[in-house]
């Protein structure tokens, strides 16, 4: 069974509509409590489906958990893009205005973070809305490919994962950051300005040169190495470490420890983290590619000096767990070149034992310039050698990358759909299309797999009964909060839940994706 359910304002009157599995209502609108919502999921466990991603936060805001959801506007999305249209608006009220032959209005903004999305409006009868877009969403999945179908089932349970993370939080000491900081910077300034680190250094860039020069400045640095005879494009780190300067050494600490600073510094500190936890907004499916993304505070870019920060409360360990190299092994399930994924947990050292004369880092450059289209220098020798050596695999991203050249659109293993060319007017263009729809096909299997990985991982651990909590993930990359004692079957779970995605995206093959867990107390060890 399914049920169409809007929470309301704050979880507070909820309406729900019982409807058949091809969304045909099967009941009457019903105006019910929180406590028999939950009521009705121990019973007979629905699939729930709600409006947006945001509607589960007012659910468990009211103490209300689901097993199972279909997303409508995250599966419009993926409708939408599937018909070449990419980019249009799929909200609920786009897709409904659609089905009346409307013109859909825009989409509108997300709700800022500090909100929670708890006070955001819909439409007067948003439950209407729902159960006739729902509807239409099932006609269309049950015509489409069962790829299609697993997608949107493998997004929609993302937005669940998505939403308890954000509600669990991850772990956060902001004694620890604070010490790390000043270890680092230096101590807090009192009324802002540099810390003394990054000070010194600042005055270490003004003496190199003999003049005043703001290091943040980029304008200010091209000129001031014009007028030492260097000329420079940009000031990034690579281009800085071509020249000889005594002002390139202080510069680049100072860019570093600026950029640690200005993204994970006291302010950020002191803006995302309440109560022991950072409670990152996931956005599901926010890159083209079906990637997360995050809106505020950087979670997917927590970088190691402050890894220290993220600590399992007293009795309690972190199951931090990543892929090896997934995108080659995604690449050889898809071609069905299984040799180029080897049963090994390092598919680099065993391809250049084999082809590359053990050398790991000409095997990994080989196939990243394979799957990113690099051919520059030795990058093109490295692909010529495994177009001889794995001739599927290379066809298979060198087909994408033709279709992308040629303007038409590619797909993903489960049948997301990249967005459509823009104008091809040269060849210069033709080639950057080729060589993203290259990638795309890959990228956007490997993060349908990691989907489906947290949708294995989270049935699992909420069918045993674990206390454990899903706290972090990023691409290839998933955290778990839990009590010391569970933490094995937690990394059992892991273990199955990688298996069990590989057979449901590429059935029997011979293809390993190995998820590493690690039992830890901080997000630093390894």
């Amino acid at each position: 069974m399914r049920v169409a359910l809007d929470p309301g304002p704050r979880g507070e009157r909820m309406r729900l509509r019982r409807l058949a599995e091809d969304g045909t209502p099967i009941g009457p609108p019903e105006t019910v409590t929180a406590a028999e919502v939950r009521a009705l999921e121990r019973g007979c466990s629905p699939r729930w489906v709600l409006a947006r991603q945001h509607r589960y936060r007012r659910l468990l805001a009211a103490g209300i958990t689901l097993g199972r959801n279909h997303d409508v506007e995250l599966v419009e999305g993926i409708l939408v893009a599937a018909d070449g249209r990419f980019g249009e608006p799929h909200g609920l009220a786009a897709a409904a205005a659609r089905l009346t032959g409307r013109e859909p209005p825009p989409d509108p903004p997300a709700p800022a973070h500090d909100g929670d999305g708890l006070f955001d409006t819909g439409p007067a009868d948003e439950l209407a809305d729902i159960v006739a877009v729902h509807a239409a969403q099932q006609r269309t999945l049950a015509r489409g490919p069962a790829g299609l179908r697993l997608l949107a089932a493998a997004e929609s349970a993302g937005a669940l994962v998505a939403g308890e993370m954000h509600a669990h939080g991850l772990p956060w000491r902001a004694d620890v950051h604070d010490a790390l900081l000043t270890e680092a910077l230096g101590p807090r300034p009192v009324h802002g300005g540099r810390p003394p680190k990054l000070a010194a250094l600042a005055e270490q860039v003004r003496e190199a040169f003999g003049r005043p020069v703001n290091p943040d400045s980029p304008a200010e640095l091209i000129r001031a190495f014009a007028r030492a005879g260097h000329e420079l494009g940009t000031t990034r780190s690579w281009e800085l470490r071509r020249i000889d300067h005594p002002a390139v050494a202080p510069l680049l600490a100072y860019k570093e420890l600026a950029r640690l600073h200005s993204a994970h510094g006291w302010s950020w500190l002191r803006t995302w983290v309440r109560d022991g936890r950072f409670r990152p907004e996931f956005v599901v499916g926010g890159v083209v590619t079906g990637r997360w993304a995050t809106r505020g505070g950087g979670a997917l870019q927590i970088p190691k000096a402050v890894r220290a920060a993220v600590r399992a409360d007293p009795g309690w360990k972190l199951v931090v767990a990543d892929a090896a190299q997934l995108e080659p092994r995604v690449l050889a399930a898809l071609s069905g070149d299984h040799r180029l994924a080897p049963g090994t947990d390092d598919l680099y050292s065993a391809l250049a034992d084999r082809e590359f004369g053990g050398d790991r880092s000409k095997a990994k450059l080989a196939l990243l310039s394979a799957m990113y289209g690099g051919t520059a220098g030795e990058a093109g020798e490295l692909v010529a050698r495994l177009r001889q050596r794995f001739p599927a695999a290379m066809a298979y991203v060198d087909g994408a990358a033709r279709d992308g050249e040629a303007g038409r659109l590619v797909r993903s293993h489960l049948g997301r759909t990249c967005p459509p060319a823009g104008p091809l007017t040269t060849a210069a263009a033709a080639r950057a299309r080729g060589r993203f729809t290259r990638n795309f096909v890959v990228q956007a299997t490997a993060a349908e797999w990691a989907l489906v990985m947290l949708a294995e991982l989270r049935a699992a651990l909420r069918s045993a009964g674990s206390p454990a909590q899903l706290v972090f993930f990023q691409h290839d990359e998933v955290m778990l909060h839990v009590p010391e004692e569970a933490a094995g079957e937690v990394v059992d779970a892991v273990h199955a839940a990688a298996a069990t995605a590989g057979r449901r995206l590429f059935g029997d093959t011979p293809v390993r994706f190995p998820l590493t867990p690690r039992v830890v107390d901080g997000y630093d060890e390894r």
